[in-house]
């Protein structure tokens, strides 16, 4: 159950509308590194976590999701105001200029003619998000790993955002959410810590028994140049692996496998006769 008092988590002001500023904006929103993919992630991460241990970190997600929820309303609240505060002979310069293609001296048709100066869940393209980026897998670590990944790509975002703006308010907005994804990398890796401190958690899952996979593949770097060179060395491929069951080694790769013969064609599909199998 969620409940709203009005207010906006965090300030927002624009002292120079912006109509193609709008249009980045909306990147933050929709986007794939953008806040509705967050928000729906650890939303739907808290609503699949099991285990009688679980129950933290269900709450820390879903608080976090409630809090990416706000991002939203505020990023909706600036484009709106680079939007709707836009001087009116801009506003008609940008409407009558179908070469550049813009509203308003910006880049994006729907957000006038759809959304009436208001934001979309789309992204800076205008494509609508479409939730194939949620990653909500029941399990805890994985989950936790997709979780800092976001929050990279969505701080990369914010300061590429911000170095785009010269606007004090929207540089203030963006100040405080890159802020804000600095804390929620941290602590999606202190939970992966927290979880180390009672076993080791890679590799994940940590409950599939090791012993059963091939050991012969489990800790080397396979290289798959065609001349068969020496793979690209580094951390990865010597000295102890990272979760301290194995030795890195690197090898290049040889196919161990037999050339497929096709399968025939079944004749209810309607293939040509030649694909058919010969009695």
């Amino acid at each position: 159950m969620f409940y709203t008092d009005y207010k906006l988590q965090y300030p927002v002001r624009v002292e120079t509308p912006d109509p193609a500023f709008a249009r980045a904006l909306q990147q933050a929103i929709g986007g794939v590194e953008g806040e509705i993919r967050v928000a729906m992630q650890y939303m739907f991460q808290a609503w699949g976590m099991k285990g009688p241990k679980s129950s933290r970190y269900r709450d820390l997600l879903l608080n976090t999701a409630s809090e990416e929820l706000g991002h939203i309303e505020m990023l909706a609240t600036a484009v709106a105001l680079n939007l709707e505060g836009a001087p009116l002979e801009l506003q008609e310069e940008g409407a009558a200029d179908a070469a550049v293609g813009s509203i308003m001296g910006g880049r994006n048709f729907r957000q006038f003619l759809s959304a009436g100066l208001a934001a979309l869940p789309v992204d800076a393209d205008g494509v609508p998000f479409d939730m194939s980026h949620i990653y909500a897998s029941g399990n805890i670590a994985g989950d936790m790993y997709a979780n800092i990944t976001a929050e990279g790509t969505g701080r990369t975002l914010a300061t590429r955002l911000y170095h785009m703006t010269a606007d004090a308010g929207m540089r203030d907005m963006l100040a405080y959410l890159i802020a804000r994804d600095t804390m929620h990398q941290n602590q999606w890796k202190a939970v992966i810590e927290e979880l180390e401190a009672e076993r080791p958690q890679m590799p994940v899952p940590n409950s599939f028994p090791q012993e059963s996979e091939n050991q012969d593949f489990n800790y080397v770097f396979l290289g798959f140049t065609s001349d068969g060179a020496e793979p690209p060395s580094g951390r990865w491929s010597e000295g102890p692996s990272i979760d301290g069951k194995g030795e890195f080694t690197m090898q290049p790769m040889e196919p161990l496998g037999e050339v497929p013969p096709p399968p025939p064609a079944r004749p209810g599909t309607y293939p040509q006769t030649a694909q058919l199998a010969e009695e």
